[in-house]
Protein backbone atom coordinates (compact mmCIF):
# COMPACT_ATOMS: atom_id res chain seq x y z
CA UNK A 1 0.00 0.00 0.00
CA UNK A 2 1.22 3.42 -1.00
CA UNK A 3 2.07 6.45 1.32
CA UNK A 4 -0.73 8.40 -0.16
CA UNK A 5 -3.83 5.20 -0.30
CA UNK A 6 -2.73 4.58 3.72
CA UNK A 7 -3.05 8.42 4.26
CA UNK A 8 -6.47 8.26 2.26
CA UNK A 9 -7.55 4.94 4.20
CA UNK A 10 -6.50 6.45 7.56
CA UNK A 11 -8.20 9.71 7.31
CA UNK A 12 -11.48 8.76 5.95
CA UNK A 13 -11.89 6.81 9.03
CA UNK A 14 -12.43 9.57 11.32
CA UNK A 15 -13.60 13.06 9.18
CA UNK A 16 -13.98 15.04 12.20
CA UNK A 17 -10.12 14.16 13.02
CA UNK A 18 -7.91 17.23 11.75
CA UNK A 19 -6.04 15.64 8.53
CA UNK A 20 -3.61 18.40 9.00
CA UNK A 21 -3.01 19.85 12.70
CA UNK A 22 -0.53 22.89 13.41
CA UNK A 23 -0.21 23.30 17.43
CA UNK A 24 1.89 26.44 18.35
CA UNK A 25 4.13 26.43 15.44
CA UNK A 26 6.74 28.83 14.96
CA UNK A 27 9.26 29.62 12.45
CA UNK A 28 12.47 31.87 13.30
CA UNK A 29 15.38 33.28 10.86
CA UNK A 30 17.66 33.87 13.69
CA UNK A 31 16.28 36.79 15.56
CA UNK A 32 13.49 37.31 13.04
CA UNK A 33 10.40 35.96 14.29
CA UNK A 34 8.19 35.18 11.13
CA UNK A 35 5.56 32.95 12.69
CA UNK A 36 4.83 32.30 16.66
CA UNK A 37 2.01 30.11 18.43
CA UNK A 38 0.51 29.21 15.46
CA UNK A 39 -2.02 26.76 15.40
CA UNK A 40 -4.70 25.62 13.05
CA UNK A 41 -6.78 22.48 12.11
CA UNK A 42 -7.49 21.43 8.32
CA UNK A 43 -10.25 18.85 8.55
CA UNK A 44 -11.67 16.36 5.67
CA UNK A 45 -14.54 18.63 3.83
CA UNK A 46 -13.98 22.05 5.14
CA UNK A 47 -12.62 25.22 4.07
CA UNK A 48 -10.36 27.15 6.26
CA UNK A 49 -9.91 30.17 5.47
CA UNK A 50 -6.45 32.14 6.53
CA UNK A 51 -6.48 35.95 5.94
CA UNK A 52 -3.65 38.55 7.08
CA UNK A 53 -1.87 41.38 5.11
CA UNK A 54 1.62 41.35 3.73
CA UNK A 55 3.87 40.51 5.80
CA UNK A 56 1.51 38.84 8.60
CA UNK A 57 3.08 35.41 7.70
CA UNK A 58 0.66 33.32 5.06
CA UNK A 59 3.59 32.91 3.11
CA UNK A 60 5.74 31.29 5.73
CA UNK A 61 2.80 28.95 6.65
CA UNK A 62 2.12 27.92 3.56
CA UNK A 63 5.81 27.19 3.28
CA UNK A 64 5.93 24.77 6.78
CA UNK A 65 2.71 23.00 5.17
CA UNK A 66 3.93 22.71 1.89
CA UNK A 67 7.57 21.40 3.07
CA UNK A 68 9.66 24.16 1.65
CA UNK A 69 10.84 25.24 5.29
CA UNK A 70 11.05 23.84 8.35
CA UNK A 71 9.43 24.66 11.72
CA UNK A 72 11.33 25.67 14.31
CA UNK A 73 9.36 25.47 17.45
CA UNK A 74 5.57 23.44 18.34
CA UNK A 75 3.60 20.48 16.38
CA UNK A 76 2.33 20.15 12.41
CA UNK A 77 0.85 16.54 12.87
CA UNK A 78 0.00 14.84 9.54
CA UNK A 79 -3.84 12.50 10.30
CA UNK A 80 -2.26 12.52 14.22
CA UNK A 81 1.54 12.02 13.54
CA UNK A 82 3.77 14.36 14.23
CA UNK A 83 6.02 15.43 10.89
CA UNK A 84 8.97 17.83 10.12
CA UNK A 85 9.00 17.96 6.30
CA UNK A 86 12.55 17.84 4.89
CA UNK A 87 11.22 18.65 1.16
CA UNK A 88 8.05 19.50 -0.81
CA UNK A 89 7.89 16.14 -2.04
CA UNK A 90 7.56 14.61 1.40
CA UNK A 91 4.84 16.76 1.86
CA UNK A 92 2.61 15.76 -1.28
CA UNK A 93 3.66 12.14 -0.69
CA UNK A 94 1.73 13.06 3.08
CA UNK A 95 -1.28 14.16 0.38
CA UNK A 96 -0.94 17.35 0.83
CA UNK A 97 -0.82 19.67 -2.68
CA UNK A 98 -0.13 23.36 -2.66
CA UNK A 99 -1.49 25.31 -5.62
CA UNK A 100 1.17 28.99 -5.76
CA UNK A 101 -0.26 31.88 -7.34
CA UNK A 102 2.18 31.36 -10.32
CA UNK A 103 0.44 27.95 -10.64
CA UNK A 104 4.05 25.79 -12.11
CA UNK A 105 2.57 25.65 -15.22
CA UNK A 106 4.32 25.84 -18.36
CA UNK A 107 2.23 28.50 -20.76
CA UNK A 108 3.69 27.34 -23.98
CA UNK A 109 2.92 23.75 -23.08
CA UNK A 110 -0.59 22.18 -24.02
CA UNK A 111 -3.10 21.00 -21.63
CA UNK A 112 -2.52 17.82 -20.65
CA UNK A 113 1.11 18.06 -21.19
CA UNK A 114 0.65 20.53 -18.06
CA UNK A 115 -1.48 18.57 -16.55
CA UNK A 116 0.61 15.26 -16.45
CA UNK A 117 3.96 17.37 -16.01
CA UNK A 118 6.29 15.54 -14.01
CA UNK A 119 3.47 12.63 -13.92
CA UNK A 120 3.68 11.61 -17.21
CA UNK A 121 1.93 7.93 -18.21
CA UNK A 122 4.31 5.68 -20.30
CA UNK A 123 3.83 3.00 -22.35
CA UNK A 124 6.42 0.11 -23.57
CA UNK A 125 10.26 1.29 -24.05
CA UNK A 126 9.20 4.93 -21.98
CA UNK A 127 7.40 5.89 -24.85
CA UNK A 128 4.56 8.50 -23.42
CA UNK A 129 1.46 7.20 -23.80
CA UNK A 130 -0.80 10.43 -25.27
CA UNK A 131 -4.14 8.87 -26.24
CA UNK A 132 -4.15 8.09 -22.37
CA UNK A 133 -2.82 10.86 -20.94
CA UNK A 134 -5.61 13.22 -22.63
CA UNK A 135 -8.50 10.84 -22.10
CA UNK A 136 -7.90 11.37 -18.20
CA UNK A 137 -7.24 15.06 -18.57
CA UNK A 138 -10.48 15.40 -20.16
CA UNK A 139 -12.31 13.25 -18.16
CA UNK A 140 -11.16 15.10 -14.77
CA UNK A 141 -11.35 18.52 -16.12
CA UNK A 142 -15.24 17.58 -16.70
CA UNK A 143 -15.76 16.18 -13.18
CA UNK A 144 -14.65 19.89 -12.00
CA UNK A 145 -17.28 21.49 -14.60
CA UNK A 146 -14.21 22.41 -16.34
CA UNK A 147 -15.08 22.47 -21.03
CA UNK A 148 -12.06 23.03 -22.26
CA UNK A 149 -12.06 21.48 -26.18
CA UNK A 150 -8.80 21.60 -27.32
CA UNK A 151 -6.53 20.31 -25.07
CA UNK A 152 -3.61 21.14 -27.53
CA UNK A 153 -4.16 24.18 -26.81
CA UNK A 154 -1.11 26.44 -24.95
CA UNK A 155 -1.89 26.79 -21.16
CA UNK A 156 -1.28 30.65 -21.56
CA UNK A 157 -4.26 30.79 -24.09
CA UNK A 158 -6.72 30.17 -21.27
CA UNK A 159 -7.90 32.72 -18.56
CA UNK A 160 -6.55 33.24 -15.15
CA UNK A 161 -9.32 31.75 -14.06
CA UNK A 162 -9.35 28.41 -16.06
CA UNK A 163 -5.59 28.06 -15.05
CA UNK A 164 -6.26 27.74 -11.82
CA UNK A 165 -8.46 25.21 -12.08
CA UNK A 166 -6.82 23.30 -14.60
CA UNK A 167 -4.06 23.10 -11.07
CA UNK A 168 -6.50 22.18 -8.60
CA UNK A 169 -7.74 19.67 -11.04
CA UNK A 170 -4.42 17.99 -11.64
CA UNK A 171 -4.13 18.08 -7.31
CA UNK A 172 -7.17 16.50 -6.68
CA UNK A 173 -6.27 13.13 -9.53
CA UNK A 174 -3.25 12.63 -7.99
CA UNK A 175 -4.78 11.62 -4.44
CA UNK A 176 -4.58 15.21 -2.44
CA UNK A 177 -6.40 15.01 0.33
CA UNK A 178 -5.22 18.70 1.62
CA UNK A 179 -5.23 21.47 -0.63
CA UNK A 180 -3.24 24.36 -0.08
CA UNK A 181 -4.44 27.43 -2.31
CA UNK A 182 -2.20 30.81 -2.05
CA UNK A 183 -3.92 33.47 -3.34
CA UNK A 184 -5.86 32.14 -6.02
CA UNK A 185 -8.16 35.29 -6.93
CA UNK A 186 -5.52 37.68 -5.83
CA UNK A 187 -4.97 38.72 -9.89
CA UNK A 188 -8.35 38.08 -11.51
CA UNK A 189 -11.50 40.08 -12.19
CA UNK A 190 -14.34 39.63 -10.36
CA UNK A 191 -15.87 37.48 -12.71
CA UNK A 192 -12.64 34.45 -12.93
CA UNK A 193 -12.96 34.91 -9.38
CA UNK A 194 -16.02 33.61 -9.21
CA UNK A 195 -15.09 30.57 -10.97
CA UNK A 196 -12.05 29.51 -8.80
CA UNK A 197 -14.57 29.77 -5.82
CA UNK A 198 -17.09 27.68 -7.21
CA UNK A 199 -14.55 25.16 -8.30
CA UNK A 200 -12.72 25.57 -4.28
CA UNK A 201 -16.17 24.84 -3.57
CA UNK A 202 -16.21 21.38 -5.38
CA UNK A 203 -12.82 20.52 -3.82
CA UNK A 204 -14.38 20.85 -0.70
CA UNK A 205 -17.32 18.57 -1.56
CA UNK A 206 -15.51 16.37 -2.73
CA UNK A 207 -13.80 15.36 0.40
CA UNK A 208 -10.94 17.45 0.50
CA UNK A 209 -9.51 19.35 3.36
CA UNK A 210 -8.79 23.22 1.33
CA UNK A 211 -6.55 25.67 3.08
CA UNK A 212 -7.93 29.12 1.57
CA UNK A 213 -4.86 31.74 1.47
CA UNK A 214 -6.10 35.03 0.92
CA UNK A 215 -6.44 38.75 1.78
CA UNK A 216 -10.02 39.47 0.67
CA UNK A 217 -12.37 38.88 3.49
CA UNK A 218 -15.21 38.87 1.26
CA UNK A 219 -14.27 35.98 -1.17
CA UNK A 220 -13.88 33.75 2.22
CA UNK A 221 -16.68 34.14 3.71
CA UNK A 222 -18.54 33.46 0.13
CA UNK A 223 -16.74 30.04 0.74
CA UNK A 224 -15.29 29.30 4.07
CA UNK A 225 -16.16 27.10 6.98
CA UNK A 226 -13.41 28.28 9.28
CA UNK A 227 -11.17 31.34 9.66
CA UNK A 228 -8.03 32.23 11.13
CA UNK A 229 -6.43 35.81 10.68
CA UNK A 230 -2.93 36.79 10.99
CA UNK A 231 -1.19 39.49 12.40
CA UNK A 232 2.64 40.02 12.35
CA UNK A 233 3.37 36.06 12.82
CA UNK A 234 0.44 35.20 15.20
CA UNK A 235 -3.48 34.31 15.07
CA UNK A 236 -5.70 37.33 16.06
CA UNK A 237 -8.79 35.83 15.61
CA UNK A 238 -9.75 31.70 15.03
CA UNK A 239 -13.46 31.28 14.43
CA UNK A 240 -15.83 29.55 12.58
CA UNK A 241 -18.55 30.74 10.02
CA UNK A 242 -21.25 30.63 12.92
CA UNK A 243 -19.39 32.83 15.31
CA UNK A 244 -18.93 35.74 13.03
CA UNK A 245 -20.14 37.95 10.59
CA UNK A 246 -18.31 39.68 7.01
CA UNK A 247 -18.84 42.67 8.54
CA UNK A 248 -17.01 41.76 11.50
CA UNK A 249 -14.36 39.37 9.96
CA UNK A 250 -13.59 42.76 7.65
CA UNK A 251 -13.39 45.00 10.72
CA UNK A 252 -10.47 42.23 12.30
CA UNK A 253 -8.70 41.94 8.93
CA UNK A 254 -8.73 45.62 8.51
CA UNK A 255 -7.34 45.85 12.04
CA UNK A 256 -10.45 47.11 14.00
CA UNK A 257 -8.73 48.19 17.10
CA UNK A 258 -6.05 50.14 15.17
CA UNK A 259 -8.43 51.60 12.61
CA UNK A 260 -10.72 53.23 15.59
CA UNK A 261 -7.60 54.45 17.48
CA UNK A 262 -6.37 55.84 14.08
CA UNK A 263 -10.13 57.56 13.45
CA UNK A 264 -10.13 59.14 17.03
CA UNK A 265 -6.45 60.73 16.20
CA UNK A 266 -7.27 62.20 13.28
CA UNK A 267 -10.72 63.46 14.32
CA UNK A 268 -8.29 64.84 16.94
CA UNK A 269 -6.24 66.65 14.20
CA UNK A 270 -9.41 67.81 12.68
CA UNK A 271 -10.57 69.33 15.55
CA UNK A 272 -7.61 71.51 16.12
CA UNK A 273 -7.78 72.64 12.74
CA UNK A 274 -7.69 76.39 12.13
CA UNK A 275 -8.95 78.67 9.54
CA UNK A 276 -6.77 81.79 8.81
CA UNK A 277 -8.19 84.70 7.01
CA UNK A 278 -5.33 87.01 6.10
CA UNK A 279 -5.78 90.42 5.20
CA UNK A 280 -5.68 89.86 1.36
CA UNK A 281 -5.49 86.94 -0.44
CA UNK A 282 -7.43 83.77 -0.21
CA UNK A 283 -8.83 81.82 3.19
CA UNK A 284 -6.23 79.32 4.20
CA UNK A 285 -6.98 76.23 6.00
CA UNK A 286 -4.32 75.14 8.37
CA UNK A 287 -3.37 72.46 10.46
CA UNK A 288 -1.35 72.19 13.56
CA UNK A 289 1.08 70.57 11.74
CA UNK A 290 1.82 73.40 9.53
CA UNK A 291 1.85 76.06 12.23
CA UNK A 292 4.68 74.68 13.93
Amino acid sequence: MSTTEKFAEEASTSPTTPVVHLEDVGKSYGNVHALRGVSLAVRQGEITCVLGDNGAGKSTLIKIIAGLHEHTDGILSVNGEARKFSSPRESLDSGIATVYQDLALAPLMSVWRNFFLGNEVTKTFGRLDIHQMKRIAREELTKMGISIPNLEQPVGMLSGGQRQCIAIARAIYFGAKVLILDEPTAALGVKQSGVVLKYIVKARDAGLGVVFITHNPHHAYLVGNHFVVLKLGRVALDTHRADITLEQLTNEMAGGSELEALSHELRGINAETVVVRPADGPVKIQSPLEST
